[in-house]
């Protein structure tokens, strides 16, 4: 397990430095280019325009502006229009997908679509009972690691659609070549939590849950704002740290990435709120010690992190954090919770939890799902 949160986090890492180079420009560009998209409301990067025939998805490139990919969606059970615009034909529902990651593993599930995901990468970091299952007895293709995947196991299982995160100027290999549509999925570059969330409706299109998608996209954006309305009226606004030195970096989000946006809307004061990265920012310990030795609050994704004593441990200085001193540390362990597969599409459960432990009075019935207190 340990070697499963190792990986998590450091793919984790790597997400935030791929976003650290996704600027207000980037975003401002993408914004005017899906200003009158009337499906897709709050995701930057994505475009969804109904037709009764087809369905068009513009993906936007964060890296460069202008568009990264578009897929042209037409159900399986009808003729494929003359006029289709330009790109990549899927025909829909997918019912035979090779899925990269687990975060969207567990949305198929949440969809009711699970058993269209035929295939996975990196098999190893699974953790869902049906899919390890499924892997094990050979109905749910183990195509190798996702840096290289084995092209003949990929061919053999017959996919009609790859999901995978794009990372800039990628070429995907030998994967490309065949011919087989490459859904990109860029959800993870989205900084506005409800903009992340929102990609459900595109992948609700592709596996024919249409309904079902935007119903949980309302049920999501209601419940989000239904918090941050009771948090807004918060009499405080504690300070806020977030994560540790790992080998010697500390990984602070920026102050306009996801998890500055949750803690605000959850009624924190983040201490790098005025910085302008939607990434992260790679500090070492002292940089942080003289911004946030002060912090009410300290929340930590990490494993075996239990007690303060586990905290102090993992690196001796951590015992100078107000935070420590005054028991005010929260950890999220990554091993024992889905966090990653999970607050991707539902910010609302990480902005209650973190509203209910910044402001207990104001959600006196809530129970931790994925931060424990530590002493």
């Amino acid at each position: 397990m340990k070697r499963l949160s190792l990986f998590i986090t450091l793919a984790l890492t790597v997400v935030l430095l791929l976003t650290s180079c996704f600027r207000s420009g980037h975003q401002n560009g993408t914004t005017a280019l899906y200003a009158k998209d009337s499906v897709i409301t709050a995701a930057r990067l994505l475009s969804m325009e109904r037709t009764p025939q087809y369905t068009v998805v513009t993906v936007g490139d964060p890296w460069k502006g202008g568009v990264l990919h578009r897929y042209v969606l037409v159900p399986r059970d009808s003729m494929i229009p003359e006029d289709l615009p330009d790109g990549t034909l899927v025909r829909t529902p997918v019912d035979r997908a090779l899925v990269y990651s687990s975060v969207h593993t567990s949305l198929f599930n949440e969809l009711g679509c699970l058993d269209a995901v035929r295939g996975v990468v990196d098999s190893q970091y699974f953790i869902d009972s049906v899919l390890v299952a499924g892997v094990k007895a050979g109905t749910i293709a183990d195509c190798g690691n996702s840096m290289n995947p084995t092209v003949e196991k990929v061919i053999d299982m017959n996919p009609d659609a790859i999901l995978l995160s794009p990372y800039q100027d990628a070429s995907y290999g030998q994967i490309a070549k065949l011919d087989i549509p490459i859904i990109e999925c860029a959800d993870y570059l989205e900084y506005d939590p409800l903009g992340r969330a929102e990609w459900v409706k595109f992948y609700g299109e592709l596996v024919g849950e249409r309904e079902r998608a935007d119903s949980l996209y309302h049920a999501v954006v209601t419940a989000y704002n239904d918090v941050k309305k009771v948090a807004a009226g918060a009499a405080s606004r504690p300070t806020v740290v977030t994560e540790m030195v790992i080998s010697g970096v500390w990984s602070v989000p920026g102050g306009q990435s996801y998890m500055a946006r949750i803690l605000h809307d959850a009624g924190g004061n983040y201490l790098w709120a005025d910085d302008d990265n939607t990434g992260s920012l790679s500090l070492d310990f002292n940089q942080v010690l003289a911004v946030a030795q002060d912090a009410d609050y300290w929340f930590i994704k990490w494993t075996n992190i239990n007690k303060l004593s586990d905290l102090q441990g993992a690196y001796e200085l951590n015992k100078e954090m107000a935070a420590f001193k005054n028991k005010r540390v929260y950890v999220c362990d990554t091993d024992k919770t889905r966090f990653f597969d999970r607050i991707p599409f539902h910010p609302e459960v990480l902005l209650r939890e973190f509203a209910a432990i910044l402001h207990p009075e104001l959600f006196p019935d809530y129970q931790n799902q994925m931060y424990h207190h530590i002493d």
